[in-house]
Formats: structure tokens, C-alpha cells, sequence
């Protein structure tokens, strides 16, 4: 039975530098790694524009996120094994909660706002180590 690692993706280039980092790591070990992305709201709008009509949706936005992290990740660690889902509520709170839910060895996050004003108020790394009910792997984007 293999490990269960999890990352959580925003978009931005420092969490892909974060999840390409656990992809490697999952690829190496054998271990499934859980791409996620939250979404603190259960909006869903609905938008006109002419004749066509667009449903917003805030977890179905974090799903179509994660999954495409999730296949940018397959190719460049093929044979890996890596899932994709989202989580609800903060990015913080929301990753703890499914390492718990999920019984995960590991999270991994990116080192954004460990420095200056963040590390007092507080980041999603910082968030993490404080409540995980695993190991936590801070990576290095910065």
C-alpha cells in the first residue's frame, strides 16, 4: 500500500515549483501524491453574456486548477501516480483537513510568507506545520 502525499496548487508559478517538487519525490517513492486547490466559498454564479449563459462555480473552478496541475505533472513525472481533487475553506485549514481525512504521510507547500510581514501574520506553510497531523516538506520557491 502505498503513501499518500498531498500539495496544494493556487496557480501561481511558486506552488507548481512546490508540486513539481512532491511529484518528483511521489515518483521516487512509489507514493500517490493528491494535487489540491481550495476554494474558501461554495459560490456559484450564473453569468449572461448574449446568448450564451456561463456557470461559475468556486469548486468546480479548484477542480479544472488541480486537474490541470495534476497533467502538466504526469508529464513531466510519467509513471507517477497522481490524483487531483478540491479542498473547502482556507488553503491552511483545508490541507490539514485532508491529510487527516485522507490518513497522508505528508504536505508539501512552498516557503511563501515564511519571511517579513508574512511570518507574522501568517502563511499557508506556517498554517500547515502548526496543525498537520503529518511530516510537512517546505520547499524553497523563492
Amino acid at each position: 500500500m502505498s503513501n499518500i502525499i498531498i500539495v496544494g496548487v493556487d496557480g501561481s508559478d511558486t506552488a507548481f515549483a512546490a508540486a513539481s517538487r512532491a511529484a518528483a519525490l511521489a515518483g521516487k517513492t512509489g507514493d500517490e501524491l493528491r494535487v489540491v486547490s481550495a476554494h474558501a466559498k461554495d459560490n456559484t454564479e450564473v453569468v449572461h453574456i448574449g446568448s450564451d449563459t456561463w456557470i461559475l462555480d468556486d469548486a468546480d473552478q479548484a477542480n479544472k486548477l488541480s486537474a490541470n496541475i495534476a497533467a502538466r505533472l504526469r508529464q513531466a513525472h510519467p509513471g507517477a501516480n497522481i490524483t487531483s481533487g478540491a479542498i473547502h475553506g482556507k488553503p491552511a485549514e483545508g490541507l490539514v483537513k485532508e491529510a487527516e481525512a485522507l490518513g497522508a504521510q505528508l504536505i508539501v507547500v512552498g516557503n511563501v510568507g515564511m519571511k517579513g510581514l508574512g511570518r507574522v501574520l501568517g502563511s499557508v506553510a506556517s498554517g500547515v506545520v502548526n496543525s498537520a497531523p503529518c511530516d510537512v516538506y517546505i520547499v524553497k520557491t523563492s
